[in-house]
């Protein structure tokens, strides 16, 4: 389990607090505070977080991770200090549901691609439906993941819209699915909450183009998944379980897009 975080105790600790309700299987918790101000493992509801998952038996690590060299840069810091063969990057905003990561774990485990994901939610929208975002949803066929190319002019791309709002909470109830059913679907990318299968995404270079960053930038979650989509296939599955928190972004400026970059 990796998560990035800078500066939002309250929203670390709601995003703690749904990992402590997740059942097996068994996990370990990284996080990388590039905080400002105090260390975010004082914060008391983080630090009380914590000992709820150390008390579980789920070791956790609050590591210091400064000057700020950007999102990317976070994230090849967090997936160097993991050995584990699946990896969890799980945004500091997003609550997960009882069962999420065992259903995760699972359709990466049945599917055999390089990485699923869970599209974060956002509840507030619940009352906003939005069918002509949701028209892109394309199940995979036998529930077989291929590699796929994805960049802005392909064919798939117009899949974003998906996770827009609510929307996919909206398709997963007009679907047929028992209680611990999932079904995979093709995707243009997702973002928050994403489990590799850490040799695919070291294979693919994982975050290492964050040099060729600037600090301010967006869109290095998307250049990762592109890179694995492309040779061992990517998947989103529903539902989803993954609330987004809606708090404001830790990235305003994203004038520079990560894909722009190293697609060039």
């Amino acid at each position: 389990m990796l998560v990035p975080t800078s500066g939002r105790a309250a929203e670390l600790a709601v995003t703690l607090a749904g990992l402590a309700a997740q059942d097996d299987p068994p996990f370990t918790v990284t996080i990388s505070d590039q905080s400002p101000a105090a260390r975010i493992g004082d914060d008391p509801a983080v630090a009380a977080m914590v000992r709820v998952l150390r008390a579980q038996g789920r070791p956790v690590r609050v590591l210091p991770h400064l000057p700020r060299r950007g999102l990317a840069e976070q994230r090849h810091f967090l997936l160097g200090e993991s050995a584990a063969p699946a990896v969890l990057f799980l945004d500091d905003d997003v609550w997960l549901e009882p069962g999420m990561l065992a259903r995760l774990h699972a359709a990466l485990s049945t599917l055999g691609c390089g990485f699923v994901g869970a599209a974060v939610q956002g509840l507030s929208y619940l009352d906003d439906r939005r069918p002509h975002e949701t028209e892109p949803f394309e199940p995979w066929p036998g529930g077989v993941v291929e590699p796929e190319r994805m960049r802005e002019d392909a064919p798939g791309y117009g899949r974003w819209t998906l996770h827009n709002a609510a929307n996919l909470a909206h398709v997963a109830a007009g679907l047929d699915l028992a209680r611990d059913e999932w079904l995979a679907y093709k995707i243009a990318w997702l973002g928050g909450c994403v489990l590799y299968a850490r040799e695919a995404l070291v294979a693919c270079g994982g975050f290492s183009f964050w040099s060729r960053l600037p600090p301010d930038h967006a869109g290095e979650d998307v250049a990762a998944e592109w890179r694995v989509m492309e040779t061992y296939g990517g998947a989103g599955i529903v539902p989803s379980g993954a609330v987004h928190l809606e708090a404001p972004t830790t990235v305003p400026n994203r004038d520079v897009q990560a894909t722009d970059v190293v697609f060039t």
